[in-house]
């Protein structure tokens, strides 16, 4: 069997969508179609420039409505990436967490767990199950205030 740039592409394409198995985030499958695609323009007898142009045209088409308008409709329901630390859960309500290893007191926003600091007093450890208001982050500590006092 004699090896083509037909056969090229088509090993690219699917070392790219093995590879988006791992990582699940769509990029890799975007451009696994597009490597795809372009062997079919080596098929036909293309010129390798012109390959490596539709590979890019492919790219650009197909990176950009994976990421906007695919990836979406697959993320769980309920969570919105990139929106911790936007504001989004300013005035939120949650139950406070102490964790396994060090006993630090915190709160979890979209899975990820911050230590807590009490607005008006400062204080840092509070009993399990207390409710608190989330107000703003300073760094990596969350900025909250008991639910029992009147918000200001």
């Amino acid at each position: 069997m004699e090896w083509s740039l037909t056969h090229f592409w088509l090993i690219l394409a699917l070392a790219l969508g093995l590879a988006e198995l791992a990582y699940g985030i769509f990029l890799l499958l975007a451009l696994a179609i597009a490597a795809a695609l372009t062997a079919t323009l080596a098929y036909v007898g293309m010129s390798f420039e012109w390959q490596l142009a539709g590979m890019g045209v492919f790219s650009g088409l197909l990176v950009p409505i994976m990421i906007r308008w695919i990836r979406p409709r697959f993320s769980p329901k309920g969570v919105a990436y990139g929106t911790t630390g936007t504001g989004v859960e300013k005035g939120v309500r949650y139950r406070t967490l102490k964790r396994d290893f060090d006993g630090a007191t915190g709160i979890k926003i979209n899975g990820d767990f911050y230590r807590l600091r009490d607005d008006n007093t400062g204080a840092t450890d509070f009993p399990e199950g207390t409710e608190v208001i989330f107000r703003q982050f300073d760094g990596t500590t969350a900025i909250v205030h008991s639910a029992t006092h009147k918000e200001q």
